[in-house]
């Protein structure tokens, strides 16, 4: 009789990301595979679109003034009041805006999504579609984390937006700044570029969300209330991956692309 072998501490941990990032490769080489389920890409962008647009809306706009309101305080102590239309929409646009809709694409349409595959999986239709020879992951994870792409692409404009917009009120309202000043510090000192990280955070930030979501409600355990867990675990590794994942970019970003003026 064979003595069990013993793992080391974290193979279970190394293990599921593992399996994580083969779903995510599995993803990619799925999207360009044919058919390709045009109606439910629809669908899941309305559904995902329709529970986070309000709530997006009404965090961006306290955030925007936190940010802008912090900034101001902080710049008139340094004696540089010229620069916070520049500070604070900088923020708002690199880290506030692309950070709250990744956020909000995982706590709603996450949440939602792994419920949905969850829910499949313990009804054990996704083991029917694979006896069918049907792929559950062209079939229903390759829409759902398209749709949480280009939705969390869109939001970000979105959050964007209403933050400068609630940024420019707060300053200019509140703390007594200059309207000109405001804009003319944020055209000297911000760049395309700047909107481009952006959007390609909340692309990266969309996808993490929708194949970890799937990932989660692929592989339940304990039933129904299985299903529960594994959306909060779902809410709680994307959350922590898009902190990290956050880091990263910006870290390269201000490597690669000079600072405009220096």
């Amino acid at each position: 009789m064979t003595a069990p072998t013993r793992s080391f501490p974290g193979a279970g941990a190394l293990r599921e990301t593992g399996k994580l990032c083969a779903l995510g490769i599995d993803v990619v080489v799925n999207i360009f595979r044919r058919p390709f389920q045009g109606r439910e890409f629809v669908q899941q962008c309305w559904f995902i679109a329709s529970v986070t647009i309000l709530p997006t809306a009404l965090v961006a706009i306290p955030f925007g003034a936190i940010v802008a309101l912090q900034l101001g305080t902080l710049i008139v102590q340094l004696g540089a009041q010229s620069f916070t239309g520049a500070a604070s929409v900088l923020a708002i646009i690199q880290q506030a805006a692309p950070l709250v809709t990744a956020l909000l694409v995982a706590g709603a349409g996450g949440s939602a999504i792994c419920a949905d595959i969850g829910s499949r999986t313990i009804r054990e239709e996704i083991d029917a579609m694979e006896v069918l020879g049907v792929s559950p992951v062209q079939r229903l994870i390759v829409p759902r984390v398209l749709a949480a792409m280009l939705v969390a692409v869109l939001l970000n404009g979105l959050v964007s937006v209403v933050g400068v917009m609630g940024g420019y009120f707060f300053n200019v309202v509140l703390q007594g700044g200059t309207p000109g000043a405001y804009l003319a510090s944020f055209s000297a000192l911000a760049q395309l570029p700047d909107l481009w990280i952006s959007e390609l955070k909340a692309l990266i930030f969309g996808f993490i969300a929708g194949v970890v979501a799937a990932y989660r409600g692929l592989n339940p355990k304990g039933g129904p209330k299985g299903v529960g867990d594994a959306v909060n675990q779902s809410v709680v590794i994307t959350f922590l991956l898009l902190f990290f994942v956050n880091f990263v970019l910006t870290a390269v970003y201000l490597q690669v692309v000079p600072a405009k003026g220096s």
